[in-house]
């Protein structure tokens, strides 16, 4: 059997679904701060570094100074991120992986009760932050490195596998391959009905992302307390 087909290897946290879902998510908050939110990419910061560099080089230095706020909280994001299962890998029997899904979907549940008027920044810097915390503790996914927050290294990924699936017959590529599509469609699904639902209900369509990491968060704390409560010390993959 292909390791990648046997599901005893390998944690919920680290399941396709999981991994889903988070993408799905991702594409939802990138429509909600680029449409809502001052017209900032939360998932990845390339988009924001290319902005600032054109708003430099126009001479508007405080819009340039303005996308700084996001590429910071990236930054510090995955700092945090970086420093913190070192000593906290688990609270209790609750894998710190479980722990940041439920602070996500806690956070956004928040950030739909604020008003219209609310600063931007507040809403850019929280969804930052989160999205590279996210990004930087969920990295493989039944074995594969992916990325839950954008989409331009698992479109790399996809293309580089369907070459040496085509030219080996390689099982484990084919799987990379459909794998890294999946995950790009789910973050394009996300997208999309995180512009529609952001069309119709403002700033409360956020919850829609708050919801999905919830039940989400719902299904990695069965994990850690029932399903694999045997299996608590163990380490995903990548970390």
């Amino acid at each position: 059997m292909n390791k990648q087909g046997d599901d005893r290897l390998f944690l919920e946290c680290e399941r396709w679904r999981v991994f889903a879902v988070l993408m799905v998510a991702a594409g939802f908050l990138g429509a909600f701060t680029y449409t809502l939110r001052g017209g900032v990419f939360c998932n990845a910061q390339t988009g924001n570094f290319l902005l600032m560099a054109i708003e430099l080089a126009d001479g508007n230095l405080r819009r340039a100074a303005y996308y700084l706020i996001p590429i910071a909280a990236y930054f510090f994001g995955a700092v945090v991120s970086e420093l913190m299962p070192i000593g906290l890998h688990r609270v209790g029997r609750i894998r710190w992986d479980t722990l940041l899904v439920g602070i996500e979907a806690a956070v956004l549940a928040l950030l739909g009760l604020l008003p219209e008027s609310a600063p931007y920044p507040l809403s850019q810097v929280t969804i930052t932050f989160l999205c590279s915390m996210q990004y930087n503790t969920f990295r493989q996914a039944r074995g594969v490195p992916m990325a839950t927050t954008f989409c331009t290294n698992n479109l790399r990924q996809a293309a580089i596998h369907l070459v040496r699936w085509l030219r080996k017959k390689d099982d484990d590529s084919r799987f990379r391959h459909f794998s890294y599509l999946g995950i790009l469609l789910m973050f394009v699904l996300g997208a999309a009905a995180g512009t529609v639902l952001c069309r119709l209900f403002a700033g409360r369509a956020v919850w829609g992302a708050a919801l999905l990491l919830l039940l989400l968060f719902a299904d990695l704390l069965h994990a850690d307390l029932v399903r694999e409560k045997h299996l608590i010390d163990r380490k995903p993959r990548g970390h």
